[in-house]
C-alpha cells in the first residue's frame, strides 16, 4: 500500500468509527505503519471525524516526527506495543461508551476482562488486560502496557477507553469494534443467568483460531 492510500485509509476508517459513535469529540487516537518503518499517527486535538490525510503526524524510523501536526499525546501507548509486539502494524485507542462503563464495574476481572460470550472478541483479541486509572497522557500508560511484554494485543485503560494493536489498521479497527460489542453484550446481560462459553468451547475457540490466550 502507498503511503498516500495508507493515510486515506486512517482517516476513512477513523471517520467511521466516529459516525458510529464508537468515540467522540476530539477523543482517540490511530496510528499505523508505513513501509519505511516508520508511523503515521492522529494529531492531538483532532477529531476522529474531521482527520486530513495530509495533516497526519509522520515520524521516521527511528521515532523522530519529521512531516504534520504534532501528534496524540498518547504516543507512549502507541509506541509500548510497536516496541513489544512485532506484529503490530497499527494502534488504536477509543473513548467508546460500553467499554468504559463496563471498565467501571466493581467485580470485573483484571486479567481478562470481557467475559467469554462469543466466539468473536476471543478470536480478535485474545485476552484483554484491565489496566488501573491513570491521567490522560500519562507515559506511565505505556510502561504498563510494556510491563506486558507483547503478551497481549489489547488492553483496557479504566474510566478511560480501550487501546487494540492489529497488524493492519483495518485488523486494528475490526478488533476494537469486537471489543466494544462485547462490552455492551455484557452490560446487557449483567445481572440474569446468561449462558456464557463454557471452559471446553472457550478452549475450541483457541485451539482452532490459533488465539494468543495464555501469555
Amino acid at each position: 500500500m502507498t503511503e498516500t492510500r495508507l493515510r486515506e485509509q486512517i482517516c476513512d476508517l477513523a471517520r467511521s468509527l466516529f459516525d458510529r459513535g464508537l468515540t467522540h469529540g476530539s477523543t482517540g487516537n490511530i496510528s499505523a505503519r508505513t513501509a519505511d518503518g516508520g508511523l503515521l499517527v492522529s494529531p492531538t486535538g483532532t477529531s476522529f471525524g474531521r482527520l486530513d490525510p495530509a495533516r497526519l503526524s509522520r515520524f521516521d524510523a527511528a521515532g523522530r516526527l519529521i512531516g504534520g501536526d504534532p501528534p496524540t499525546k498518547e504516543m507512549a501507548l502507541h509506541s509500548a506495543f510497536y516496541d513489544t509486539r512485532s506484529t503490530a502494524g497499527a494502534v488504536v485507542h477509543l473513548h467508546s461508551c460500553h467499554s468504559v462503563a463496563l471498565s467501571m464495574m466493581p467485580d470485573m476481572d483484571a486479567d481478562d476482562f470481557l467475559p467469554p460470550l462469543t466466539p468473536y472478541a476471543i478470536m480478535k483479541l485474545g485476552r484483554v488486560k484491565l489496566l488501573p486509572f491513570f491521567l490522560p497522557g500519562d507515559p506511565a500508560m505505556g510502561a504498563a502496557v510494556r510491563g506486558l511484554a507483547g503478551k497481549r494485543s489489547a488492553v483496557m485503560l479504566a474510566n478511560h477507553g480501550p487501546v487494540v494493536a492489529g497488524k493492519d489498521v483495518e485488523a486494528a479497527c475490526t478488533a476494537i469494534e469486537e471489543l466494544e460489542a462485547t462490552a455492551r453484550l455484557a452490560l446487557i446481560l449483567r445481572g440474569t443467568d446468561a449462558r456464557m462459553l463454557n471452559a471446553e468451547q472457550l478452549r475450541a475457540v483457541v485451539t482452532t483460531f490459533d488465539v494468543e490466550w495464555d501469555g
